[in-house]
């Protein structure tokens, strides 16, 4: 059974059934209903085309994404993916899109069953979900007891992890809150890649300038939690607010001249936060249900479609019992931590502004383990677009070691503790206090042909 039908729900669900399990989904909303994160990396093509769903994507006629631009301090760089990694993605509409990978779950004959909300989880003795306590619209409330394994995707409520377990702990560094809204005819900055995204930041927080179908472009505004707060009494709305943020830059002020506003500003708060584990006996926790990083990189649906795709994969194989149980577990954990470790370091090292980009792009190179005397910024193109995160868990041999993730954020929080902090100060804790699994762990790799799942390596 599957909780949660959203991005990272709907593309576990799926996969799942494309590998012959019987599959439940159960979603508290009706959609099409609406959501923020509409900029997606080359990864979420990926994985999608796994699924077989991109087809239908590229023909509904979102956006193509070939990558963008980045106007952070003084320094200025595009990374286009089609040049530099011979990839794309999508700007999305998210309604449309959540609606159209709900609606694939069911065409590979999920039961999705919309309008019923998970409410509690029953955990026997060894730790296990055993039951569901449902409600529906207006009914009464319900338990669903006759499944073997459990999959939170619940998103940021977090059904498992932050109402069951109570094991999510938060980064005090990253506590910010996005304020946006949508225009007609804006602009994109000069050079942008075709259908590429545009961030800019400012001495308080960064922009996000997203063109999507039709002619429309969200922008928004990212900013810490205390400076937004020691604003707004300054102004009667949010609109006020948000009209007065964008004047305040001069590259996205420059973008709507000539455009006009539509529809309501809208404001969330994006607080940072990881859960100490992302799985037990019967259950693993996907998505925004397991952690949440920062707007930032766009990394949201990637790490909802990879931890799908990956857990889909352990399950399976943990089902036609090619793997045990413990096994599956072990390096679904790995595999998802790993990439929100390599992430959080990235986004932290972006908010140390002093670094500037050469400083991001050997932080980068560090990170894949690649040598550091290349003067290009491949390494950051291919953990942004995700796809580094696909070629380890697929391949033994890339894999980046436990030890070298953790000395980088050993260093980034170094940084922040002598004074050279930007905006943000990293906090590792909740990583270094859990450390990765990784040894047993490279005993597995990833295989999507002939069938989804986890294949034993040499050295297993």
């Amino acid at each position: 059974m599957v909780i949660g039908g959203g991005p990272a729900g709907s593309t576990a669900a799926t996969a799942l059934a494309q590998e012959d399990l019987h599959v439940r989904l159960l979603e508290g909303a009706h959609f099409p209903r609406y959501h923020v994160g509409e900029s997606l990396t080359p990864s979420c093509r990926t994985v999608l085309e796994h699924t077989g769903i991109a087809e239908t994507l590229d023909k509904h006629g979102f956006t193509i994404k070939h990558g963008g631009v980045f106007r952070w301090n003084s320094d200025s760089w595009v990374f286009d993916w089609g040049a530099q990694i011979g990839s794309r993605s999508w700007q999305v509409d998210r309604a449309e899109f959540d609606q159209l990978l709900l609606q694939h779950a069911r065409d590979n004959d999920v039961l999705v069953t919309e309008g019923v909300t998970a409410k509690d989880v029953a955990i026997d003795a060894d730790g296990r979900p055993v039951a569901v306590t449902c409600l529906a619209d207006g009914g009464e409330p319900y338990t669903i007891d006759d499944f073997d394994f459990l999959v939170d995707a619940t998103g940021r409520s977090g059904l498992l992890s932050a109402r069951h377990l109570h094991n999510r702990q938060p980064n005090p560094a990253l506590r910010n809150i996005g304020i946006w809204g949508y225009w007609e005819d804006a602009a994109l900055l000069p050079d942008t890649p075709k259908g590429g995204i545009n961030i800019v930041s400012s001495p308080e927080g960064w922009y996000w300038v997203i063109p999507l179908a039709g002619g429309r472009t969200s922008i928004g505004f990212v900013t810490r939690k205390d400076y937004f707060g020691e604003r707004r009494p300054s102004y009667q709305t949010h609109e006020e607010m948000y009209r007065a943020l964008v004047e305040e830059s001069l590259p996205v002020h420059g973008l709507v001249v000539g455009a006009r506003m539509t529809g309501p500003v809208r404001v969330e708060t994006d607080y940072s936060y990881v859960a100490e584990s992302f799985g037990g006996p019967g259950y693993m926790i996907i998505g925004d249900a397991a952690a949440f990083l920062d707007p930032l990189l766009s990394t949201g649906v990637h790490l909802a479609l990879f931890s799908a795709l990956t857990a889909a994969a352990c399950i399976a194989s943990s089902a036609r019992g090619e793997v045990t149980q413990e096994e599956a577990l072990r390096f679904f954990e790995f595999a998802y931590r790993r990439s929100y470790t390599r992430l959080l370091a990235l986004v932290s090292i972006m908010y140390e502004r002093y670094l500037g980009k050469d400083g991001f792009f050997r932080t980068s190179d560090r990170l894949l383990g690649e040598a550091q005397d290349r003067d290009d910024s491949l390494s950051f193109v291919e953990i942004i677009a995700g796809l580094s995160d696909l070629r380890e868990a697929g391949d033994a041999s890339t894999r980046v070691l436990t030890e070298r993730l953790t000395e980088e954020a050993l260093k980034v929080q170094e940084r922040s503790v002598s004074g050279h902090d930007g905006p943000g100060k990293p906090d590792f804790s909740s990583v270094l206090d859990n450390p990765l699994i990784d040894a047993e762990s490279a005993d597995f790799r990833l295989v999507t042909s002939p069938r989804l799942g986890l294949e034993r390596t040499a050295r297993g």
